[in-house]
């Protein structure tokens, strides 16, 4: 064998190596559920052990670089590794390899026709590649094919039988060779895989026993089957068997759907503030313009210009009469009354509605207004249960219910002004029921 060749593939082979876990260093973007897009490979299982037996012949199904020993000894291989994961598709590992291999060549009359050569032990330095995941849609790979070259050292140690039965023993020696393996790994489990490998072994041209020919180096192949188990915390995913693609594209279709749901959710609530602030629009649309909504309009379409009262009925007409109040002064009964106003008045349950049992009272302060021609602020309030929106019409509702009552008795509508607060102007808390029904009332202020 000519030693200068081997060396040189081993060099090549070296340089490849370091490149590449150079390059796998810089730019790992594995991903997988319960990690980071382009996070770092400290979130996962990056050591794996692998174990694996098989079969040891001197050549390969392939049929080359048999050296005329064509008649195959099938012996027992066997094989460990230990492998560092620099990504999901390259890690490097260090590999032991052990047994037997033999051949015959059963034309041969003269010379060597037999070996077998004893390998007790070696030690070999590959990288391996992750080629592809048979389904990228796949968060965590099932299947995987791989494929890795490597140097090492092999120690063996060769018998050879003569045509004439005569045998020679070499003395053991260890040289450099090169290992090339290819397979598939299947994930059976959380961080195990079972791993179906065939590898191609170039070693020194002494391997066989037999100096010469037409082959630089004898080659020995190795088909095995094994398993590989993740070294680590369960809690951790295997980065061998992860899938950056299906991960990013899993953790973009998370985000997206979030985004949607949230853009849904606002366009939902839009619809109905809008829905809301038509229903108000609605209730206080007045057609004819005399400044009472159509809602509380018992006199509709009123000629522009006439005066109405709360109902939006036209005013009788006044006879052009003077009466003067010098000065216009509320006393304390005055303020009693309108006390006693307040204090009776109640609406139907969420409605504009007076009861019947306020009218009494009502009266008194619409009586009130005529005789001193008073002037009467009616503010409504009420308590923060339900929208602003809500609270914001039906308090500026039950104002001018009480302002179209007391029109109704006589009152001077334009002397009568109503208004709705909602509840944001509260006398008590909130927070308990005594409070709220407090919050809930028709302020009455004489001027």
């Amino acid at each position: 064998m000519k030693i200068k060749n081997l060396r040189n593939l081993s060099l090549v082979v070296a340089l490849g190596m370091t490149s590449t876990a150079t390059f796998a260093q810089i730019a790992n973007t594995a991903t997988i559920d319960g990690t980071t897009p382009l996070g770092s490979s400290a979130d996962y299982r990056t050591w794996s052990i692998g174990v694996n037996a098989g079969v040891l012949n001197q050549s390969n199904i392939f049929g080359f670089n048999r050296n005329g020993f064509d008649k195959l000894n099938h012996n027992v291989g066997y094989s460990a590794y230990i492998k560092k994961h620099i990504s999901p598709s390259f890690g490097l590992k260090a590999q032991y390899l052990g047994g037997k291999v033999g051949g015959v060549n059963k034309d041969v009359t003269t010379g060597v026709n037999e070996f077998e050569t004893k390998t007790p032990w070696s030690a070999a330095l590959s990288a391996e590649w992750t080629l592809a995941n048979t389904n990228w849609r796949f968060v965590n790979s099932i299947v995987k094919p791989y494929f890795a070259v490597g140097l090492g050292a092999l120690n063996f140690e060769t018998k050879t039988i003569n045509a004439d039965g005569s045998s020679q023993k070499n003395e053991a020696t260890t040289k450099l060779y090169v290992p090339v393996d290819a397979g598939l790994k299947f994930a059976i489990a959380k961080g195990v895989n079972l791993d179906l490998g065939y590898q191609l072994n170039w070693a020194n041209q002494r391997f066989d026993g037999f100096n010469g020919g037409q082959y630089k180096n004898d080659l020995f192949s190795y088909a095995h089957a094994g398993v590989e188990f993740a070294i680590g915390g369960r809690e951790k995913p295997f980065l061998n068997n992860s899938n950056p693609v299906a991960t990013l594209v899993n953790d973009v279709n998370k985000k997206y759907d979030a985004i949607k749901a949230e853009r849904d959710a606002l366009v939902a609530s839009n619809n109905k503030l809008q829905l809301q602030l038509d229903e108000i629009a609605a209730d206080l649309r007045d057609d004819d313009g005399d400044g009472v909504p159509n809602k509380f309009d018992k006199c509709p379409n009123t000629p522009s210009g006439v005066k109405v009262d709360g109902s939006g009925c036209p005013l009788p007409e006044m006879k052009n009469e003077t009466k003067v109040i010098e000065k216009i002064i509320v006393t304390e009964e005055d303020k009693k009354v309108v006390a006693e106003a307040i204090k009776n008045l109640e609406f139907d349950l969420g409605k504009a509605t007076i009861r019947s049992t306020s009218f009494e009272s009502l009266n008194r302060v619409a009586s009130l207004l005529i005789e001193k021609n008073f002037s009467l602020k009616l503010a409504g309030h009420t308590d923060n249960t339900g929208s602003l929106q809500t609270n914001l019409r039906l308090s500026k509702e039950r104002a001018e219910s009480v302002k179209a009552y007391l029109v109704s008795k006589g009152a001077n509508a334009s002397r009568i002004e109503a208004v709705g607060y909602g509840p944001n102007q509260p006398i008590a808390t909130n927070a308990t029921a005594e409070g709220r029904q407090q919050n809930r009332r028709v302020e009455f202020t004489l001027f």
